[in-house]
């Protein structure tokens, strides 16, 4: 076993080993890649200062109870906890640890559920919980509006550009998976909301080199973290003391969810979405059913 065996090497080496032995393709290699320092990540916020060799059962457990609390579904917990695995076995067969902490580490039972949905009472509630009396305030009300207002997934959020607004005529351009561009239709009120950020916060701050095209800037005018929205939107749900166990993606959710049951067709709502597929839109549509089904159980004189 290698002395001072660091992050920074053996996530090196495992990245080599998954490109020339594995021959797996770019984007699957970044995706195990940034399962690892995901973990990496825990451990910093922890302040559990560890080597990989140094790690134990518990904290993959304590890791996936963190990335649960913070609205990970089962599917992407599933999917790290395998990129987990895979990095102690390559660690394990090039003899850079003795014991894979990882063996019986246990993913979670995947079953089709139903994603909890936000009405419209619940999200004013959470947008009117914000401080606005503070900088960072009016940019979260600006990401609130925007995610409900055209359903984005939340890498598409962080990685929004100000050359991507076409406020003049209610659009923005988002990169979605597979990097497939597609033109939004983005609401008054975030129109609003957005231009009010840009103006009276974003233009004060002092941008880091490389952001200054990034919509949605932190603290130290840098590109916002995906696991920051995460805290931003489970604190604003702990403020209004909702019950629902909600997420970024919640949002999405939300947004599909009224707009069919409005009465979108189906086939505008995938476009909106960026689905590849109808039938991942079509989950919407049991939504709706679900809550009929529950209006009936509930008001039915014979239920």
């Amino acid at each position: 076993m290698i002395v001072n065996l660091t992050w920074t090497h053996s996530i090196k080496g495992f990245k080599t080993y998954l490109q020339l032995e594995r021959s797996l393709s770019l984007n699957s290699v970044e995706a195990y890649v940034h399962d690892i320092e995901k973990f990496v990540q825990f451990l910093e916020y922890k302040k559990i200062s560890i080597n990989p060799d140094k790690v134990v059962l518990q904290h993959l457990k304590d890791f996936v109870q963190w990335v649960n609390e913070l609205g990970m579904t089962p599917s992407s917990q599933t999917r790290v906890i395998s990129g987990i695995r895979s990095f102690y076995k390559y660690l394990l067969m090039e003899s850079l640890i003795d014991n894979d902490p990882a063996a019986l580490l246990e993913a979670p039972r995947l079953t089709r559920k139903l994603p909890d949905v936000l009405n419209i009472e619940e999200i004013e509630k959470l947008i009117k919980a914000i401080d606005l009396s503070k900088a960072e305030g009016e940019r979260n009300k600006a990401i609130l509006e925007t995610l409900y207002s055209c359903g984005l997934r939340v890498s598409e959020l962080v990685n929004l550009k100000m050359s991507y607004l076409y406020l003049e005529i209610g659009f923005i351009k988002v990169i979605g998976k597979g990097d497939k561009e597609r033109l939004i239709p983005i609401g008054n009120t975030a129109i609003k909301q957005i231009r009010n950020y840009k103006e009276h916060v974003r233009s004060h701050q002092k941008i880091k080199t490389g952001n200054e095209d990034i919509l949605f800037l932190n603290n130290r005018g840098a590109k916002l973290s995906r696991i920051m929205i995460f805290y931003i939107i489970k604190d604003l749900a702990k403020k209004i003391e909702l019950k629902k166990k909600i997420s970024p993606h919640t949002f999405r959710h939300s947004f599909a969810s009224h707009l069919i049951d409005g009465g979108a067709d189906l086939r505008a709502v995938q476009e909106m979405l960026g689905h590849e597929s109808i039938t991942t839109t079509e989950i919407y549509t049991h939504l709706d059913r679900e809550y009929l089904r529950s209006a009936i159980i509930q008001f039915h004189p014979r239920s």
